[in-house]
């Protein structure tokens, strides 16, 4: 097997890994068991929560603070916990008001790293991009897959923020984006999801074109396939809202289905969590919506996949995507799929009535019109839904997520040697001896 066919032992990064919903989780799970699939050997390291893995991958837990646990969201905790730098870091920014994770995540990173860099030969960030990333980088050859600019997150916040205060308390909390910026700027290799991604990293982070490389994001076909034993439930729509943030766009789907709900009888399956008292839940209660959706979380992704089966309907009404994993599930499933022009999503989704009905972000009307199209028209909804499933089978794989990723993997290794063969030629030459001896 020559050097370049090697199986490789990679150490790969996670800041926060939920295990059914969040792309982070999704991401870290499908992608490494397609790496072992190919005969690499993987080392997830992550913090809470923590992810669900192939048995062949092993975990290596890095226990945070938790500051954002499920249960209490926001404690703070005992003075006890605090035993480690990362920890007195991740508790001061947390008091200043700013998302603390990555920094502390990416110094527990090193710290574990440090002394086993005989253990691996590349490491692979998931998007934490804390300081700590560049002395990994020192250590050991390492990329970063960033899915998009978190810039893109805080704008549409502080955009739908209700008062000056609100606003300013948002600007600390995403003041970590910074960082960020700095870090992948300093990174050899940026792994992207999208071309609507690397322009907008390009953009809002400054991160040089020819350090990025586009690699799709990917879903298993032999899991998220169609169920034709399984009923579709007339007016059924499904969509995924992992966190009740403006950039998911839930608040207009629901809206959209309110006004739906005035001419025909509908429901909405939510994979995600309700979050008690949150921007949903008060306007589910007010537009008298609680006693037609359900919220589903922590199931196994063959219910998921049935969830699918029994919707007339899947919709993505994100104000933007740097990709979207469950517009390429539904597709997959042969569900038909509703979706915005909300970032990268017409890149990823293909064209307008063809294997997806399209709409504005953040317009209600237009996405109502775009599900009273599809729920209206069987036959469009079969050849939306059987047209999408083949363009993800033949675009959207974790083998060929995994294929390209490790050809980047390669890349980042060959320009490690080709730097220190630099360095020992110039350091040669300053010596006057001859580098043959």
């Amino acid at each position: 097997m020559s050097s370049e066919d090697h199986p490789l032992r990679l150490a790969y990064l996670s800041y926060r890994s939920k295990p059914t919903v969040g792309g982070q989780g999704i991401y870290t799970r499908h992608l490494t068991k397609a790496l072992a699939d190919l005969g690499h050997t993987v080392e997830v390291i992550s913090g809470q929560p923590y992810p669900v893995l192939d048995e062949r991958i092993e975990l290596t837990e890095l226990p945070s603070l938790d500051i954002f646990n499920d249960h209490y969201p926001g404690r703070f905790p005992a003075y006890w916990e605090i035993k480690t730098l990362p920890d007195v870091l991740e508790i001061l920014q947390f008091s200043t008001g700013t998302f603390p994770e990555p920094l502390a995540f990416s110094y527990r990173a090193y710290r574990e790293l440090k002394n086993r860099v005989s253990e691996f030969d590349i490491v692979h960030d998931n998007q934490c991009l804390g300081y700590g990333i560049l002395a990994i980088d020192k250590i050991l050859p390492t990329l970063v897959t960033l899915h998009h600019p978190i810039t893109v997150d805080r704008r549409l916040e502080v955009e739908a923020a209700p008062n000056f205060r609100k606003r300013l308390s948002l600007g600390r909390w995403y003041s970590f984006v910074k960082m960020q910026g700095r870090v992948a700027q300093r990174m050899p290799r940026i792994v992207v999801v999208s071309e609507n991604s690397i322009d907008d990293i390009h953009t809002d982070m400054g991160v040089d074109r020819d350090r990025m490389r586009l690699v799709h994001v990917g879903v298993d076909p032999d899991l998220f396939e169609p169920m034709p034993g399984v009923d579709r439930i007339p007016g059924r729509l499904i969509t995924t809202a992992s966190a009740d943030v403006e950039l998911k766009g839930l608040r207009f789907l629901l809206e959209a289905m309110a006004k739906l709900r005035a001419e025909r009888d509908m429901s909405l399956t939510v994979i995600g969590r309700a979050k008690e008292g949150g921007k949903s839940a008060k306007l589910i209660e007010e537009l008298g919506l609680g006693d037609h959706i359900q919220f589903v979380t922590g199931v196994p992704d063959e219910r998921i996949v049935e969830l699918y089966a029994e919707s007339e309907l899947a919709v993505v009404p994100s104000l933007y995507e740097g990709f979207s994993l469950p517009a390429v599930e539904a597709m997959a499933t042969a569900t038909p799929l509703v979706a915005t022009t909300g970032g990268a999503l017409p890149e990823v989704t293909g064209v307008d009535g063809e294997t997806v009905l399209r709409c504005e972000p953040g317009d209600p009307d237009s996405l109502a019109a775009a599900i009273r199209r599809g729920l209206d028209d069987p036959g469009l909804r079969t050849r939306i839904g059987m047209a999408g499933r083949d363009r993800v089978s033949r675009l959207y794989t974790w083998r060929h997520t995994a294929i390209r990723t490790v050809e980047q993997y390669r890349e980042v290794l060959a320009m490690r040697e080709a730097a220190r063969a630099a360095g020992a030629s110039s350091a040669t030459q300053g010596t006057g001896q001859d580098p043959r001896g």
